[in-house]
């Protein structure tokens, strides 16, 4: 597989149709070839303390952003027909089909591939297979952990490892 899309989303509480930021990164024939972050205007809208305390963002920061739909609209077209790569997958898959729920939306049945179970069969000698560690594992420095964004191009680059 070296055609692919590594997604991560941060929510803004445990809902997981909170999304709050989502990040992208677009890979054809094992080459990053474009990225996209936006953040997103979180349903229901409400921060909790854990999930700020994790990643930073407040209800200040996604106040005048767009709400999912918009933002998704952005690159619905890019994604079709296309895998849709993440660490711990049923976290990020979990919360696309939750924010598609949220706004009564088709969810059009993304593929997806786990590069944290990957990971535990390529590299099973790691002393665990968080993002941080598999991505610094495969060469890739992830120094902005759980800004959506970075978390999904630790997740490339691991899979342009695990996946080839």
């Amino acid at each position: 597989m070296n055609t692919f899309a590594a997604i991560d989303f941060e929510t803004a509480n445990r809902n997981p149709a909170s999304v709050c930021s989502v990040g992208l990164v677009f890979v054809e024939n094992g080459d990053v070839v474009d990225s996209f972050y936006r953040l997103i205007r979180p349903a229901p809208n409400y921060y909790s303390y854990w999930n700020t305390n994790i990643h930073g963002l407040t209800y200040q920061d996604t106040e005048n952003a767009a709400e999912f739909p918009d933002i998704w609209s952005q690159v619905s077209s890019r994604l079709e027909g296309m895998t849709l790569v993440a660490h711990n997958s049923p976290f990020d898959e979990g919360c696309l089909k939750a924010v598609f729920a949220w706004y009564d939306l088709a969810y059009p049945g993304y593929p997806f591939q786990c590069t944290c179970r990957a990971s535990r069969k390529a590299f099973p000698l790691l002393p665990n297979h968080r993002l941080e560690t598999v991505s610094r594992h495969c060469g890739y420095d992830l120094k902005n952990h759980h800004n959506a964004l970075a978390d999904a191009e630790a997740c490339a680059r691991i899979a342009m490892m695990v996946f080839n």
